[in-house]
Order: structure tokens, then C-alpha cells, then sequence
């Protein structure tokens, strides 16, 4: 077996390991980075990057379909149709564009790639087989381990992978548009994913055991996008539990009162949600500590052993990869000899739904159950002259902020384009403003970020366009 020494062995290309071994390699550390799949990880390959690329060329296609009946802008669409193998190759160009720069940025920096499969030795010894090229094994031996091995979808119990029941990844990558497809879970996954094929023209429906969609934020911010889900024609049975297929092929149901039915469809996508990759890679023989699921960290991501770090997905909620990445670069600056912590004010959050939601900080029922005295106010979108002239009107931005002094302890927005207000909201965070620096700050007309102006200007008992 051969052998090779470094100082920081990153295990997992994702947005997290790829961040840390380009900062690492800056910052002068001799840096081996492996990786079993493809560098980007499930974020770039199969998630975040392909999801958003289908849910753009879908939406494109649902526009031109709609102005094939509607007068409105005074637009006429003869013949709308799509070469669903064309939109994947494209999907499969942008990942390829992307994938290409992060392996051209990790050769720039002097990284070295392995491309197989890890195996934990110790806390300082990985082996990696099935390396390109190469029969044998390799041994890498290290100062610092980093653990970046992400998350895997989640098993639901009587429905395992395979024929009709799909999971994220293969429904990003679709042969043909199933006549009917049954989404099991509300979440943002399922949701994103089950508007993309509902707009490619497939009969969907949501099923989701909680009571209604994206249950984790509260329901005014749900409420628009469950009901722009049934303008599109989305079904949704919420309340109602999954209990596994019949020996017919069909979903089999239970809703709260305990009833049972069954539910026929061409295809079932699974997307109850995700879990620490923990599995396959020996990661019991660190015997580290662990906080459920995930593998426990402290603010620097160190884990229970020393020289033995941890990033990203692997260690729990939120499961992130802009967080993944800022913990990435804080740890290779840390093991530079840089005074770095982890404590970010807020960590924003985007669903990708139709329409969006984009959330930082506090809401304000959590504000009040941690017993501080807030202030909130919501700017509809109605009164936002881009978003009329967008014709997305449906939606909201609200601030919360504590009533003595004023400063801001949290933004949600729903809407169409909203996702591109999270910057601004996290930064407000993190600069520690107050309502009137945000009212006071002249904001760009006309733009859907007056409408963040006009939220503070609110709170303030200021507003101007409501």
C-alpha cells in the first residue's frame, strides 16, 4: 500500500471540504482532499444547483403555456412544448460548468484530489481505495482530520428506493414526464421538486403527515405557497400518514381520523428529508461523541478528539452548504493559527417554492418565547411597484425587532424573487442595525428590496405606502 503524508486530510468534496482545502492551500497548508463521487458533493451534482437549474427551465415553460390562454400582458404563445432530454443536458452543462471550476480552483491552490472511497484507519490514518488508475490502496497519513461526508436522503419506513418510488436525485434527471406523480413530504424538497413536475404539465399531489406544508415556518408564510400549489392544480392531503405500498403497486394511506385509503400513481418521489452521513467510511473507530445522529462539535467545529474536526451536514441541523462552507474556511484558518469561532448572528434559509420564502434570524412567536418584547411588521407586496409590474403580488416582507432599542433580530419574506433579499437580512443581522438604519437607508425604486425599507419603516409607525 502506498503511503503519503499530509497536514489536512479533508474527507468530502462538498461545499463545505472543497471550501476548506482551497482556503487551507492559501493560507500555506499542504492539503489532500478525497472525495468518492464528484467534487461539489449532493449540493452541486444532485441538489441545490440542479434543482434550481430544473425548477427555471420549468417555470419558462409553465409561462409560455400560460400566455397560450392569456391576453393579459398581450402575449401569444402558439405551440408551447419541451425536449425534456435537451432541459436535462442543460441542467447536466451547468453542473458540469461548476463541478469544472471547483476542480480548476482546487489544482490552482495545490490541493491534491484523490478521487475514492475513504476509509477510517485512526484519528490521523485514512485509506482510500478505488482510486482512477491505481489496483491498490492508499494511505494517507495526517496532522488534522476534517470530516465533510454530508448527509444521504432519508429512508421511509415500507417504502424503500426502486421501480416507481423515486428519490430527489433520480427525479432531478427524469427520462420522461410521469402522467401522475405523488410527492411524500411538504417539506422544501418535495415541494420544489413536485412544482417543477407539475409544471412540466404531470398530475401531482403532496402528501404530508403534519397539517400543512412547509411545517417548520409558521403559517403565514406558508399560506401563499400552499395556495399558489392549488392554483397550479397541486393536490395536497395533508394530515395523512404514509403506510408503504399495497401488493397492487398503490400508496397505501392513513389520515388523522385513522381512515385508510389507497392512492394510484405513475411515479412516488420520496423527500421526507436528509441525515448525517454517518455510514460506510468507518467513522465508529473515532469514537467520537455524538449528539443523536449527528457528530457533536463545540463553536471551532473540533470535535471529541483532538485534531479531529467536523463540518457541515455531518454535524446536524441546519443542513446548509453556505453554512458548510463558513465553517469550511473558518477551519482551515484555525489550524493556520487564526482567532476564529463560529457564532454567526443568523444563518438565512431559502425555500425555492413558487412562491419563495426566505427566512433570518427570529420570528416573532420564537422572539416571544424566549420572553422578549418585540416589535413586527409586514410590507405586502400588493403595495411594491416591482413586484406589480413582475405581476407576483402574492407575499410579504416582515422584520422583527425588540421594542426598547430598536434593534433588529429577525426578516422573513415570501414572494416571488424574494431569495435574493436573503443577503440583505443576514447582513442587517450581523452588523447588529436598528429599524432606522434599515428606514433611513435609501433603497433603489423601483426593486422589491423597498418593500425590506418599507417593513422597518412600519415597525417604526412611519410607513409611507400603506
Amino acid at each position: 500500500m502506498d503511503a503519503h503524508k499530509t497536514t489536512l486530510l479533508i474527507v468530502g468534496g462538498g461545499p463545505g471540504g472543497y471550501v476548506a482545502a482551497i482556503r487551507a492551500a492559501q493560507l500555506g497548508i499542504t492539503t489532500t482532499l478525497v472525495e468518492g463521487a464528484g467534487v461539489g458533493g449532493t449540493c452541486l451534482n444532485v441538489g441545490c444547483i440542479p434543482s434550481k437549474a430544473m425548477i427555471h427551465a420549468a417555470d419558462a415553460f409553465h409561462q409560455a403555456r400560460h400566455f397560450m390562454g392569456d391576453g393579459t400582458l398581450g402575449i401569444q404563445v402558439q405551440d408551447a412544448q419541451i425536449d425534456l432530454a435537451q432541459t436535462v443536458r442543460w441542467k447536466d452543462g451547468v453542473v458540469a460548468r461548476l463541478t469544472g471550476g471547483v476542480g480548476a480552483l482546487l489544482k490552482k491552490h495545490g490541493v491534491r484530489l484523490l478521487k475514492g472511497r475513504a476509509h477510517i484507519v485512526d484519528g490521523k490514518t485514512v485509506d482510500v481505495s478505488g482510486l482512477r488508475a491505481q489496483a491498490q490502496s492508499v494511505r494517507i497519513q495526517c496532522e488534522h482530520l476534517l470530516l465533510a461526508t454530508g448527509s444521504q436522503e432519508l429512508d421511509l419506513p415500507g417504502l424503500p428506493l426502486g421501480g416507481k418510488v423515486i428519490g430527489s436525485a433520480q427525479a432531478l434527471s427524469p427520462e420522461r414526464v410521469p402522467v401522475s406523480l405523488v410527492v411524500v413530504g411538504g417539506g422544501y424538497i418535495g415541494l420544489e421538486l413536485g412544482t417543477v413536475y407539475r409544471k412540466l404539465g404531470t398530475d401531482v399531489t403532496v402528501v404530508e403527515a403534519k397539517g400543512r406544508v412547509l411545517p417548520m415556518y409558521d403559517e403565514a408564510l406558508t399560506n401563499p405557497v400552499a395556495l399558489s400549489l392549488r392554483r397550479l392544480g397541486v393536490k395536497l392531503m395533508l394530515d395523512t400518514q404514509v403506510r408503504g405500498l399495497d401488493d397492487q403497486g398503490r400508496l397505501r394511506l392513513q389520515d388523522a381520523a385513522g381512515r385508510e385509503s389507497v392512492l394510484t400513481a405513475d411515479q412516488v418521489l420520496v423527500a421526507v428529508g436528509r441525515v448525517p452521513n454517518t455510514h460506510g467510511w468507518g467513522l465508529e473507530k473515532l469514537m467520537l461523541n455524538m449528539d443523536g445522529a449527528a457528530v457533536k462539535i463545540d463553536e471551532c467545529c473540533r470535535t471529541s478528539m483532538r485534531n479531529v474536526w467536523a463540518i457541515g451536514d455531518l454535524t446536524g441541523e441546519p443542513m446548509l452548504a453556505h453554512r458548510a462552507m463558513a465553517q469550511g474556511q473558518m477551519v482551515a484558518e484555525i489550524i493556520a493559527g487564526h482567532c476564529r469561532h463560529f457564532a454567526p448572528a443568523c444563518i438565512a434559509a431559502v425555500c425555492f417554492t413558487d412562491p419563495e420564502v426566505v427566512v433570518a434570524g427570529l420570528r416573532p412567536d420564537t422572539a416571544q418565547s424566549q420572553a422578549l418584547d418585540v416589535v413586527h411588521a409586514e410590507f405586502p407586496l400588493t403595495a411594491n411597484g416591482r413586484a406589480l409590474t413582475l405581476a407576483s403580488t402574492d407575499g410579504f416582507v416582515r422584520v422583527v425587532a425588540r421594542r426598547d432599542n430598536h434593534l433588529i433580530l429577525g426578516w422573513q419574506a415570501v414572494g416571488v424573487g424574494t431569495s435574493e433579499l436573503a443577503a440583505a437580512f443576514a447582513q442587517s443581522l450581523e452588523m447588529g442595525a436598528c429599524l432606522e438604519d434599515v428606514a433611513h437607508t435609501i433603497h433603489v425604486h423601483p426593486t422589491l428590496g423597498e418593500a425590506v425599507q418599507e417593513a422597518a419603516l412600519r415597525a417604526l409607525g412611519q410607513g409611507l405606502h400603506i
